[in-house]
């Protein structure tokens, strides 16, 4: 992770702090900046994982096992 500092407009800081709140912005603006910057490649690996049958039905059966856990 890299700080950054940025200047944007009062308002836009008002509307930011007021609908994604004040913890919240950094990732916001990350999330929202993210697909212009960095490219399709995480798009693909995302893809191509999901394609993997195997890795799925692993994903999926450790998944399921944890809701055990949430009701201890």
């Amino acid at each position: 992770m890299k700080k950054l500092t940025i200047t944007v407009e009062d308002a836009v800081y008002k509307g930011l702090r007021k609908n994604i709140g004040a913890g919240r912005i950094s990732r916001f603006l990350n999330d929202l900046a993210r697909p212009h910057v960095v490219g399709e490649d995480l798009t693909a690996a995302y893809h191509d994982m999901a394609l993997d049958r195997k890795r799925e039905a692993d994903a999926l059966e450790w998944s399921d096992s944890l809701i055990g856990d949430s009701r201890a």
